[in-house]
């Protein structure tokens, strides 16, 4: 396995995963809607058309890639969801997912793996006495939980012709964007603001943990079906801010932000930051993968170093 295709490679994870790629000795070709307005600054990194929108497709670069990473979608938390914004996450990841696989199966006679990224949303709200969701859990009901099940069930339709491997993705922190920049930046005045309770859980995973956790997954042939993408320790989002605070070894007093606050100001998405969602990494443990961030205070003074 030499080359390996990821979609969504311009995004902050697929940045990540790319450079981890390259020093592995991998060549890249990064799947995107505008090509053209790329310049790779080395010959192994090659960028080619991919548009599920207007369903159009580089050919010649899909029969090239022995792997596909799939990692496209509409950011969840990057506007507030409207109608209009809850039908581009939807298709952006249903139907980005049906128009790859077809193109894959059609194309790409060289690809033996298929990573898809999904969520921890499939999981909805913790229920009665708080046991870590497992991957063979049911789907919640609501948007974010139906939509990673029909995101997941278009994935799965590859795997009559190649290894398939769905990452439940977690609470992504890393420096340059996702949610840590914000929590981050929300301390710097000596305050930590504490949303709701603080009591709900955040099932969370360092970027450099979970981009490692795609090349296992790419590397390691037994592995197949779906793993939860998230650190050994979840933290309450209490924790989480302590812990920010903590390591930056200054001013830290803990600032409530009410419920209600939240709701006006983010809408619908103020459920999935009040939500507590506790998930196991067992299964992916189990596997043999280790974490080089297992717990918040490690990852958090990595990312502030």
């Amino acid at each position: 396995m030499k080359t390996i295709g990821i979609t969504g490679g311009t995004g902050f994870i697929g940045k990540h995963l790319t450079s981890i790629l390259i020093d592995k000795g991998y060549d890249v070709i990064i799947f995107t809607r505008s090509p053209e307005k790329e310049n790779p600054s080395e010959h192994i990194i090659r960028y080619a058309l991919l548009d599920a929108g207007h369903k159009k497709c580089d050919h010649e670069a899909l029969e090239a890639v022995d792997a596909m990473v799939h990692l496209a979608g509409a950011g969840i938390a990057d506007k507030r969801w409207t109608d209009k914004r809850k039908e581009e996450i939807t298709n952006s990841r249903v139907s980005g997912t049906h128009y790859l696989v077809h193109e894959l199966k059609a194309h790409a006679h060289s690809c033996k793996v298929l990573i898809s990224a999904s969520a921890t949303g499939f999981y909805g709200p913790d229920r009665t006495g708080v046991i870590p969701f497992k991957e063979d859990e049911l789907h919640y009901t609501d948007f974010l939980a139906i939509t990673c099940e029909r995101w997941e069930n278009e994935a799965k339709t590859a795997q009559d012709l190649m290894r398939t491997v769905i990452l439940r993705f977690g609470i992504v922190l890393g420096k340059e964007s996702g949610a840590f920049p914000e929590f981050e930046k929300s301390t710097r005045y000596g305050a930590v603001p504490i949303l709701g309770t603080g009591k709900q859980t955040i099932s969370w995973i360092h970027v450099d943990d979970l981009c490692h956790m795609i090349v296992y997954n790419l590397e390691h042939e037994k592995n197949k079906g779906i793993y939860n993408a998230v650190a050994p320790n979840p933290v309450t989002n209490k924790e989480l801010m302590k812990a920010i605070g903590r390591n930056k070894k200054g001013l830290a007093l803990p600032v409530y932000v009410p419920e209600t606050a939240l709701k006006v100001m983010l809408g619908e998405m103020s459920a999935e930051v009040l939500k507590s969602c506790t998930v196991s990494a067992n299964k992916i443990l189990g596997s043999g993968f280790t974490f080089q961030y297992p717990t918040i205070d490690e990852a958090v003074k990595q990312l502030l170093a």
